[in-house]
């Protein structure tokens, strides 16, 4: 039987919409985009011409009365105002991580949507990816026995005061742009995933040091950049299942290294870079003394097959699935049922560093209010070929 489709319109069209489109359009049939905007009005036409969708405004979309959801990849500056107009409009809304600046907007978020009968659905999705899927199904199937341990580690460059930061990353120097929030909510969410909930955190956040713009050839050479946000976050997490975990984030390095591990009774589980949909899943068991490659039990893992690309961008996005989650939700209104994504999975994200900035302040464990439910598992067996039906559950 045909799918009939939920309409989606895409705002904020910078590099992310690039793989968020591909994905919705030649990936998933429950989807149909009607159109895209931007604030510069040169992307959103850019991406209608690659795409073949509309160029539309903002307030176009929300006036459109057959878009159901509004996609938001504009910069983690703009999500709150962005988010609480298309609720307003009476549409759900999937959004880039994090859901607003600081937990407290987040909470208006929430608050909003549940006030209007809406929906909000929570990047990262990575999750939902064959990688962290097989991590979860092998958890559940008791392969690493009872999970006691996990940790989770990000280390990446983010360099402030090169020229190229200010085009490519404006607002990594905001409230809400920082490495925690910009990276963290990938490994809070693969950790929820696969252990549920948290009950505690402590921690300790900083902004390294006082930083200079360094580069001679910047505008602003030799200005005092006041980086009132942390750039590094070290967090002790308590999940209600009794697992204890440790959650590192710090952007002051060169280059990228993400580390997120699960210790049990019977074996020790290395998951893949939660950044991506892919592996390689490492296993290792009491009953073997090295680490074996685990084949994927689910789908959304290979890289997909190329759509027409005349300057290269799509391919630059090959094994990115990003635009899953608002798959999940859109079946999820299809089908009536809980999406995976769910806005209480992301104000949870939202709440642990929050929660984290708290334990440093106030020199205090901190215990978390919200509690929301562990994401359902993907049905494993749809690994290969079309795997859309595994979200129609």
């Amino acid at each position: 039987m045909a799918i009939t489709p939920i309409k989606v319109g895409l705002i904020g069209s910078g590099a992310i919409s690039c793989t968020y489109l591909d994905t919705m359009i030649h990936t998933f049939d429950i989807l149909d985009v009607v159109g895209c905007s931007d604030i510069i009005p040169e992307r959103s036409a850019r991406r209608a011409e690659l795409f073949g969708i509309r160029q539309m405004t903002n307030q176009e979309i929300y006036d459109d009365p057959e878009i159901q959801i509004v996609v938001n990849t504009t910069y983690p500056t703009s999500h709150y105002q962005v988010t609480r107009e298309a609720l307003l409009a009476g549409k759900h809304v999937h959004c880039e991580k994090m859901m607003a600046e600081n937990f407290d907007r987040a909470k208006e978020l929430a608050a909003l949507a549940q006030e209007k009968g809406l929906r909000i659905s929570m990047a990262p999705d990575t999750f939902l990816g064959g990688g962290l899927q097989t991590c979860r199904k092998l958890i559940d199937d008791g392969y690493i026995g009872t999970p006691i341990s996990a940790q989770a580690m990000v280390v990446r460059g983010y360099h402030y005061a090169f020229p190229g930061d200010l085009t490519v990353l404006p607002f990594i120097f905001d409230e809400g742009g920082t490495i925690p929030f910009d990276m963290g909510g990938y490994y809070i969410h693969a950790l929820i995933h696969l252990l549920g909930p948290v009950r505690r955190v402590a921690g300790f956040a900083r902004p390294y040091e006082e930083k200079i713009f360094s580069h001679p050839m910047h505008p602003r050479y030799k200005e005092k950049l006041n980086l009132a946000p942390p750039t590094m976050l070290q967090a002790s997490l308590e999940f209600e299942c009794g697992v204890y975990g440790g959650l590192s984030v710090v952007g002051e390095c060169f280059g990228e290294t993400p580390r997120l591990e699960i210790y049990g009774t019977d074996g020790i589980l290395i998951c893949p870079d939660p950044n991506t949909y892919a592996g390689p899943v490492l296993l290792k068991t009491k009953t073997s003394d090295k680490f074996y490659e685990v084949p994927f039990t689910h789908g959304y893992a290979l890289p997909k097959q190329a759509s027409l690309d005349k300057g290269g961008e799509i391919a630059r996005w090959a094994g990115s699935y990003r635009g899953i989650g608002a798959a999940d939700l859109a079946w999820a209104l299809r089908n009536n049922r809980p999406h995976r994504c769910s806005m209480e999975l992301g104000l949870h994200a939202m709440e642990i560093i929050h929660g984290a900035l708290v334990s440093t302040r106030e020199d205090r464990v901190y215990t978390m209010t919200t509690h929301p439910e562990q994401p359902a598992p993907l049905p494993s067996g749809f690994a290969g070929g079309d795997a859309e039906g595994c979200l129609d559950t």
